[in-house]
């Protein structure tokens, strides 16, 4: 079977791609393939569930521009499909010295990037947040959050409604490049071809890049952030989304308090080297995915760098004592039995051959193919305007 577009990936990326490729090629005959039996099963709907403002990045990069976008572009969409969203905002608390300097630092860079911040003094924050303790924060009013899911199912409605044909339960097993096109085989021993294939494949998209015959120079390395959720009577701890200030030499945010959009409040999350792409319990290992990552130089030396931060990940990880110190340092009424229903998502992080933990969008492209290698947070929020570059990038390289 023949089409005009083939899209692997069904979590947010893929659909927002292939809805784009819709708005702009209305009559184009377009499959989306995912592997699992549903959409939005890794990283999209094992995320936070936060509409990001675009306060920690670089001014005029190209994240701090797409996650502007984005998160205007994802409000108005859930207003058209009536999917809940609450602007509640968020407080970055300082706790030391030293934090409120990198405060300082961070407001600048808000004004760079047009996000509207108010600073708060610790007076008003035990003010507003009667749990928080802090000596100062800003407080970044546009923040929202929302069921990424419910966006996701919402594409899907859209993309049926247009004439796309949806495959899930299904997976690309050969991907061959040909002078008109691209022909795939898949898991249920069919095969199509395309005029144009994009991967958005999160955790696998290094092996599909492979498969289509690229070579990466990078390897995904799974990170699972793990998180507690509160009991029902302490969900309204907080009014608003709760984060530390990062650290400038850590590439992750650290724990946080995050208010989600069914009421609840879960705790977290931390970074802790995965042994499973796509392992979410506990104790997931996966021979293949272990060997794949010992095997890759890049590892070794990324670990190298950042080992100490890992142990104290590790460590935290083993100790709920430890993670609750992590907690308590911004919110100290929280008690060990206040830390339950674990749970955890897992970062698709892209590590270069030098040990770099890749911070940016990362493609690879031949004439045929457009591989989204990494898609780093916040793709979720970011997820239209990035769809839109995705497309510029194919129609420029047609």
């Amino acid at each position: 079977m023949r089409y005009r577009y083939c899209i692997l990936g069904g979590g947010i990326l893929g659909l927002a791609t292939a809805a784009e490729l819709l708005r702009r090629d209305p009559r184009a005959r377009l499959l989306l393939v995912e592997k699992e039996p549903g959409f939005a099963r890794h990283q999209t709907g094992h995320n936070s569930g936060v509409i990001h403002a675009g306060i920690y990045y670089a001014p005029g990069s190209l994240k701090a521009r797409l996650c502007k976008a984005g998160a205007e572009a994802t409000k108005a969409f859930c207003r058209a499909k009536g999917i809940p969203f609450d602007t509640c905002g968020k407080l970055l608390v300082a706790t030391t010295p030293l934090e409120l300097q990198r405060m300082e630092v961070l407001a600048g860079r808000a004004a760079e990037n047009g996000i509207g911040i108010e600073p708060v003094s610790a007076a008003c924050l035990r003010q507003i947040e009667p749990n928080v303790a802090g000596l100062g924060a800003i407080l970044v009013p546009s923040t929202g959050i929302v069921d990424y899911r419910r966006i996701c199912a919402a594409l899907a409605e859209e993309l049926a409604a247009a004439g796309a044909e949806l495959r899930t339960g299904i997976a690309a097993t050969a991907i061959a490049e040909t002078g008109s096109g691209v022909e795939l085989r898949l898991s249920d021993g069919s095969r199509i071809a395309a005029d144009r294939l994009i991967a958005c494949t999160g955790l696998q998209s290094d092996r599909v890049a492979r498969m289509g015959g690229l070579a990466p120079r990078h390897r995904i390395v799974p990170f699972r952030g793990e998180y507690y959720t509160l009991p029902p009577a302490r969900s309204g701890i907080v009014r608003h989304l709760i984060y530390p200030i990062p650290d400038p030499d850590l590439p992750f945010l650290g724990v946080h308090l995050t208010r989600m959009i069914d009421g609840r409040v879960t705790v977290g999350p931390n970074a802790v080297l995965g042994f499973h792409r796509e392992g979410y319990a506990r104790g997931s290992l996966r021979p293949a995915d272990l060997a794949d990552m010992a095997g890759f130089g890049g590892f070794w030396r990324m670990a190298a760098g950042h080992w100490r931060s890992g142990i104290g990940e590790f460590r935290n990880s083993l100790s709920r004592r430890g993670y609750l110190a992590l907690c308590r340092k911004y919110c100290p009424s929280l008690t060990l039995d206040d830390l339950r229903e674990p749970g955890a998502g897992i970062r698709a992080q892209a590590v270069m051959a030098d040990g770099t933990l890749v911070q940016d969008f990362l493609f690879l492209d031949t004439p045929r193919q457009l591989h989204v290698c990494n898609a780093p947070s916040p793709a979720a929020t970011s997820a239209m305007p990035i769809a839109a570059m995705i497309v510029d990038r194919m129609e420029e390289a047609a």
